[in-house]
Formats: C-alpha cells, sequence, structure tokens
C-alpha cells in the first residue's frame, strides 16, 4: 500500500499544479465563449514539439518545451487579433481552423518520424504516470509567475474577458492573456495531455458557474470540484490498474453529470451575468 502511495504523489501533485492556473483560466475561457480554444493551443503547442521531433529534438526536453512556446506565440498572436467585436465570423470559427489545422500537421510530421504514433498517442493521454519531481517545480514555479501576473493585472484582465466595463489597449491585454495561456499549455500538455488538460480547463468552471455567478467563489468551487475528480480517479486508477490520464478525464465528466443533477435538485439557477 505504502508503494502505491508513493506512486500516487506525483501525478497528484502534477495536477494539483495544473489545476490551480487551469481553473481560474477555465473561468476567462467561459466568460469568453471560447471553450475549444484550450484544445487549439493544446495542438498547436504538440505541433511545436512534433517540429522538433523532426529534427531531432527529444520529447519532454527543455528544447522541446521552447518549440512548443514558440508555436504558442504565434497562436496568442492569431486569437488575440482574430476577436472581432463587429465582424460575422465568430471567433470560435477561428479557433476550431486553427485546431483542425494543426492537428493535421501533427499527423503528417509524425508520420514521417519513427515514433509518430507513439508521439501522437502521448499528446492525447501524456506522461502523468511517469511524471518527475523536476518537471513538477518547474510547472510550480511558471505557474506561480503567472499567478502573480493574473494577480497584479486582474482588473484589466478580468475587464477584457467579463466586459462589463471598457479596459484601455484591450488588444495588448488579449494578447497578454493569450500569450499566457499559451505558456500554461505548452508545460501541462506535455505532462498530462490534451484531453485531460482540455478537461481541467473547462469541466471544473462549468460546474461552478452552475451554482455561482461571482467569480471568486467560482474560482473556489473548480478548485475543490477538480481536486475531489483528482482523487476519486486516481484512487481508481491505482486499484484497479487503469490507465491513469484517460480515466481521470472519465472522472471530470462524471462529476459534471452529478453537478447537473444536483443543480435540478436544487432547482438553483445561476446568473447570467459572472459579478466580479
Amino acid at each position: 500500500m505504502s508503494d502505491v502511495i508513493q506512486l500516487m504523489v506525483p501525478p497528484f501533485v502534477a495536477v494539483l499544479v495544473i489545476l490551480s492556473i487551469h481553473a481560474y483560466l477555465g473561468l476567462h475561457v467561459i466568460a469568453r465563449g471560447v471553450i475549444f480554444v484550450d484544445l487549439a493551443f493544446a495542438q498547436v503547442a504538440a505541433l511545436g514539439t512534433t517540429v522538433g521531433l523532426l529534427v531531432g529534438v527529444e520529447h519532454g526536453t527543455p528544447l522541446s518545451l521552447v518549440f512548443a512556446l514558440g508555436f504558442t506565440l504565434i497562436g496568442a498572436v492569431i486569437f488575440s487579433f482574430s476577436r472581432m467585436e463587429h465582424s460575422i465570423v465568430p471567433q470560435e470559427a477561428i479557433i476550431g481552423i486553427t485546431y483542425v489545422v494543426a492537428s493535421a500537421a501533427v499527423i503528417l510530421l509524425a508520420g514521417l518520424t519513427a515514433e509518430g504514433a507513439e508521439h501522437i498517442q502521448r499528446t492525447l493521454t501524456g506522461t502523468l504516470i511517469w511524471v518527475g519531481w523536476p518537471e513538477i517545480v518547474r510547472m510550480a514555479v511558471v505557474y506561480a509567475g503567472l499567478g502573480a501576473f493574473y494577480y497584479i493585472f486582474r482588473g484589466p484582465l478580468l475587464g477584457a474577458s467579463f466586459g462589463g466595463k471598457t479596459v484601455e489597449g484591450g488588444r495588448r491585454w488579449d494578447f497578454l492573456f493569450y500569450l499566457s495561456f499559451g505558456v500554461a499549455i505548452s508545460l501541462s500538455v506535455s505532462v498530462a495531455g490534451v484531453l485531460l488538460v482540455f478537461s481541467l480547463l473547462v469541466i471544473p468552471a462549468v460546474v461552478a458557474f452552475l451554482f455561482t455567478n461571482r467569480f471568486v467563489p467560482a474560482l473556489l468551487v473548480a478548485w475543490v470540484v477538480g481536486t475531489v475528480a483528482l482523487v476519486l480517479g486516481l484512487v481508481v486508477s491505482f486499484t484497479l490498474d487503469i490507465a491513469t490520464g484517460p480515466l481521470l478525464v472519465v472522472a471530470y465528466g462524471v462529476i459534471l453529470v452529478v453537478a447537473f443533477v444536483v443543480r435540478a435538485v436544487l432547482k438553483g439557477e445561476a446568473g447570467e451575468t459572472v459579478k466580479l
């Protein structure tokens, strides 16, 4: 039993670190109506690591992360300038196109390498079970910096996402938001994979907004819900010896269904406008 617990601790801490920032970002994503931007960013980051793999850069190395960050910088530019107030083309369409093109490019380029199939699977499910403490510490340090950035500039960032007030230099804040978003995704997707990263970003935030329309309580609910799903998923995964990443995604899905049932029983309705 002690050996199992020791094996569970690194994945548990890693997902907690990822959840700490992704739950916050998820609230922004839902407010902006760009639900699939996480998937698009994850695939853009995966495209970066795939290009690195093609030129001989091993997956999971610092140089591979540089490739991922470089490509997410391009994604940040695309998403910040594709938010057009009076255009008939919704930003979600641009995000979807980016996701599809990046996914296709990953498949094509991965097919040119000897470990292409393994690389594609790794981008989807991650390497959570094998995560090491140096990688966890690196994520924690970067996420702490991002958390400080979000707190210091919370006024314009929240204003740009949730509206209700004019934000000076809105395009610039959009770019900084998406750039920081891309940095977070680049670090997390190599550990947790595209599917779990998307679940961590969206599902806790959706559950939170089912019960409250206030930002701070919603963030607290998202953290608690995310942690509960993480604990349940890890326990089942290690008890039944089932793949950790995919099972955690299912656990978050189950938590969402339970939340809908609870909301229906309570007959509560969260407001349409989020109060900051």
